[in-house]
C-alpha cells in the first residue's frame, strides 16, 4: 500500500518565533560564509539549466543508547500514557519487500494531531516536562509563579540531544541525560514584554538552558520509564562552572574581566545534539551562540570582528535583552566572552560534583552533534557538523586510547590530536547535476572527499596547519581557518555518526532554501547544486552516507536520501520503491538500533504535517525504506531519539510554537491537555504486549 505526500509544494514549518528564539533568525538572514572556497571549485562550475521540474556504546546522534540498555538488562523505564497521545496503523510499508528486524510496524501516517501518535500495538506517555522537579526539594511546576531558583532545580526549557545509560550502583534504574537548547520567553512567561523583560524574567531563561541528568527506573517488564530523585540527579544552567580545556585553553583570546586565566567559564549555551562516549560520559555541541550577545558593532579590528560577523552576531541589543543585567552578553564591555562559547562541551554524570569541560581543540562553531566511533586499534575519532547554510564537517582524530576505568585520563581524550574539516567533490559531470534532483547517467549522487588538517594538539603544545593562523587562531576562529583551507559548503550538516554495525558514517543535511537560489533570494545563495547537494532551493533535506578511513584524510560519499515527498519527482530513496515509503522532510538528528537501521528526526517538515521519527533500511533490498514510527505533536520538533530493544523515546521540543502563540494562547496544549500550556517533554513509547521494538510476534 502506497503512503501518500500531502504536497508537492513546499515550505517549511518551522515558525518565525522558533527561528527567533532557537537560531536568531539565522534561516531568514544573510548567509555569514561569504567565502570562495574554490579548492574543488574548478572540478564542479556552476549549472544554468533546470530541467523538467526546476561500556559499549551504540551512539546514536540527536540521542544515545549505551549497549547495556538493551533487552534483558535491567534499569529504567517511564510514565502514565500522555493525554493527547494516539494511534494509527495506516499505511503499511510494503506488500513485497519485508521490514527488517526493528522496522516491522505499521507506519503512522502524515497527520496535524496536537498528540505523539504512535504504531497500532504501541503505548506512548511522558516522562518528564519542562519545569517537573529534578530534586526532591524543589518546588512543583507554577508557570504562574515561576523563580530563577525554582527553574535551577527544575526541568529545563527545549530539551534536545538525549541518551540512556547504566546505572553506576543501582541495577533497578537507568541515567537519562539531555540538552536543553533554548528558551522561548513569550510561551513561558505570562503579559511577556520582549522589549522589557524583568530581571526574574532574564534570570529564568539562563537558568533554563544547560542540562538535566535524571535518574529513571522500568515500569513492571514494560518499556516504560519513571523519573526518580536520586542522588545523580543534577541540572547545569547557564550559570555552572565549566573548564576550558585543549590548545586554546589559557590564550589571552579566551581571558575576560572575570577570567584572567582563560580556563573557566560559567554556563553553556543553546546545546543542540551531542553524543554519548563509550567511557560513560555525555558530548554537548553549543551551536546558536550568536544571538545571546549584543552590540556586535563594538568589535572593529581584526580576526575577532571577522569572527563575531562570520557568526552573524547582531548590531545592538540582542533578543532577549541579557546584556541588561549580565555585562558579559555585552560585546562592548566583555568581547571575549563571546569566544568562550561554541564549544563541545563534556560532562560526567556518573558524578555530580564533577566539572563539566569545554573542549576547545575540537574547534569553535556552530556544533551539531558530537558522536565518537573508535577503530579496530582503538582510535578515537569524533564527527560534527556546523549547522548553519553553506557550512562545514568536522572530524577529531585523538592521539590518546581509552583506559577502562580511568575517567579523568578518559575527559582528557579529546584535548589532544588532530581537527580536521572535509571538502568534497562528485563523480559525475558537471551537465548530469541540472538541480531537479534527476539522477546523473551512473545512478548515484556520489563522490569523494579529503579531511584537511586545521590543528594538532598535543600534551606540550599545539600545531596549526593553517597559514597565517596560529594554533590558538584555529580553535577560537574555526570557520575562518576552515575558510582559508576551501572546505565544501554544505546544506545545514546536522547530526554526523556512525553506524555501530557497519562502521559507515551518516550524515543528515537538514535543508538549504537559498542553495542556487533566483530572484530576490539569488544574493543569499553562496553556491550553485552540487552533486553532494543536487536540489536547488534545497527545502526537504537530505542524508549522505559516507565510508571513511576514520582516522585517515580520504574518504568516499553518495546520497541515501534525497527527502521530499515520494510524488515528488526530485526525491531519491536510495532505490527504494517510492510509492511504498513514507515522506520525510528536514532530517536532524539520527540514531541506530541495535540492528543497524538508521533513525531519523525530523524539524521543521515542509510537507505540511508534524515532524516525526523515521527508520530507514540500509542494506540489500530494504536500503532506502523509510518508515514512520511516530509524529510530535502541532508545531513541535523531534529531538533526541533513543532507540532499544524495549523503547523509543524522543525529546518534544517546543510543541505550539507557531507564528501567533504567546502564553495566553498558545499554539498547542500537549502534554497536559484541557487549556494548558504547552510544555516541552520526553515522550517514550514502548509495545503493550511487551515484545521488542519493531519486531513482529
Amino acid at each position: 500500500m502506497a503512503i501518500r505526500g500531502l504536497n508537492l509544494l513546499f515550505q517549511s514549518n518551522r515558525s518565525k518565533l522558533t527561528c527567533t528564539y532557537k537560531c536568531g533568525n539565522a534561516c531568514y538572514g544573510e548567509c555569514t560564509n561569504t567565502s570562495d572556497n574554490e579548492y574543488f571549485g574548478d572540478t564542479v562550475s556552476r549549472r544554468g539549466v533546470l530541467r523538467a521540474f526546476g561500556l559499549g556504546v551504540v551512539t546514536v546522534g540527536g540521542g544515545a543508547a549505551l549497549a547495556a540498555c538493551g533487552a534483558g538488562e535491567s534499569g529504567a523505564s517511564s510514565t502514565g500514557a500522555a493525554s493527547g497521545s494516539s494511534t494509527s496503523g495506516s499505511g503499511s510499508s510494503s506488500a513485497d519487500v519485508k521490514p527488517l528486524e526493528g522496522m516491522q510496524f505499521d507506519s503512522v501516517a502524515p497527520n496535524t494531531d496536537d498528540s505523539v501518535v504512535v504504531p497500532a500495538g504501541y503505548a506512548t506517555g511522558v516522562l518528564i516536562a519542562w519545569g517537573d522537579p529534578v530534586y526532591q526539594d524543589a518546588p512543583e511546576f507554577d508557570p504562574m509563579n515561576q523563580t530563577a531558583v525554582a527553574a535551577a532545580r527544575q526541568f529545563g526549557f527545549n530539551n534536545d540531544f538525549a541518551g540512556l545509560m547504566d546505572h553506576p550502583t543501582d541495577k533497578e534504574r537507568l541515567l537519562y541525560v539531555c540538552s536543553h537548547e533554548y528558551t522561548t520567553e513569550p510561551q513561558m512567561f505570562p503579559n511577556y514584554d520582549a522589549e522589557n523583560p524583568t530581571d526574574e524574567q532574564i534570570n529564568i531563561g539562563i537558568e533554563s538552558h544547560g542540562h538535566t541528568i535524571l535518574e529513571v527506573s522500568k515500569v513492571g517488564k514494560t518499556g516504560e520509564l519513571k523519573r526518580e530523585f536520586g542522588p545523580l540527579n543534577r541540572r547545569i544552567t547557564g550559570t555552572t562552572e565549566f573548564t576550558l580545556t585543549g590548545a586554546a585553553a589559557g590564550s589571552e583570546l579566551l581571558k575576560t574581566s572575570a577570567d584572567q586565566s582563560g580556563t573557566k567559564v560559567y554556563g553553556t549555551f543553546n546545546n543542540c545534539s551531542g553524543g554519548m562516549t563509550p567511557w560513560g560520559t555525555m558530548l554537548s555541541g553549543e551551536e546558536n551562540i550568536d544571538q545571546y550577545w549584543a552590540n556586535a558593532e563594538a568589535v572593529k579590528d581584526g580576526r575577532a570582528a571577522e569572527d563575531v560577523k562570520r557568526f552573524g552576531v547582531k548590531e545592538g541589543a540582542s533578543e532577549r535583552k541579557w546584556e541588561r543585567l549580565h555585562d558579559r552578553f555585552d560585546l562592548a564591555k566583555e568581547p571575549n566572552e563571546f569566544n568562550r562559547f561554541g564549544w563541545m562541551v563534556e560532562i560526567n554524570p556518573q558524578d555530580p560534583a564533577s566539572t563539566p569541560v569545554k573542549h576547545t581543540s575540537m574547534g569553535r562553531f556552530k556544533h551539531e552533534a558530537g558522536n565518537v566511533h573508535v577503530t579496530k586499534d582503538g582510535t578515537v575519532v569524533c564527527y560534527s557538523g556546523d549547522d548553519a547554510r553553506f557550512e562545514y564537517i568536522y572530524k577529531f582524530v585523538s592521539s590518546k586510547k581509552i583506559v577502562e576505568g580511568d575517567m579523568a585520563h578518559n575527559m582528557t581524550i579529546l584535548d589532544e590530536g588532530t581537527l580536521y574539516v572535509a571538502s568534497l567533490k562528485g563523480n559525475s559531470p558537471e551537465g548530469e547535476i541540472a538541480g531537479d534532483g534527476a539522477l546523473p547517467a551512473d545512478g548515484r549522487f556520489d563522490g569523494t572527499g579529503e579531511w584537511h588538517k586545521l590543528l594538532t594538539a598535543t600534551a606540550d603544545g599545539a600545531e596549526s596547519h593553517v597559514e597565517g593562523f596560529t594554533a590558538e587562531e584555529v580553535a577560537v576562529y574555526t570557520r575562518l581557518a576552515a575558510d582559508a583551507v576551501g572546505a565544501t559548503k554544505m546544506d545545514r550538516p546536522e547530526d554526523f555518526q556512525a553506524n555501530p554495525v557497519t562502521g559507515k558514517v551518516y550524515l543528515a543535511l537538514t535543508n538549504n532554501s537559498y542553495r542556487g537560489a533566483s530572484g530576490e533570494n539569488a544574493k543569499k545563495s553562496k553556491e550553485d547544486v552540487r552533486e553532494y547537494a543536487p536540489i536547488r532551493e534545497n527545502k526537504n533535506g537530505l542524508v549522505m552516507e559516507i565510508e571513511d578511513d576514520h582516522a585517515g584524510e580520504k574518504f568516499t560519499w553518495n546520497l541515501l536520501l534525497v527527502c521530499g515527498d515520494p510524488e515528488a519527482a526530485s526525491s531519491y530513496f536510495g532505490g527504494f520503491d517510492k510509492t511504498k515509503v513514507s515522506p520525510i522532510s528536514c532530517p536532524d538528528n539520527l540514531a541506530f538500533d541495535t540492528y543497524g537501521n538508521l533513525w531519523i528526526s525530523t524539524d521543521g517538515n515542509a510537507l505540511k504535517s508534524n515532524d516525526g521519527l523515521y527508520a530507514v533500511g540500509l542494506e540489500g533490498q530494504n536500503r532506502g525504506q523509510v518508515k514512520c514510527f511516530l509524529t510530535v505533536p502541532v508545531g513541535a520538533e523531534t529531538c533526541g531519539p533513543i532507540v532499544d530493544e524495549e523503547r523509543v523515546m524522543v525529546n518534544v521540543q517546543h510543541p505550539g510554537e507557531s507564528d501567533d502563540a504567546t502564553f495566553e494562547q498558545p499554539g498547542s496544549h500537549w502534554p497536559d491537555g484541557g487549556n494548558k500550556v504547552p510544555r516541552p517533554a520526553v515522550a517514550v513509547t514502548w509495545r503493550k504486549d511487551g515484545g521488542k521494538v519493531g519486531v513482529e510476534g
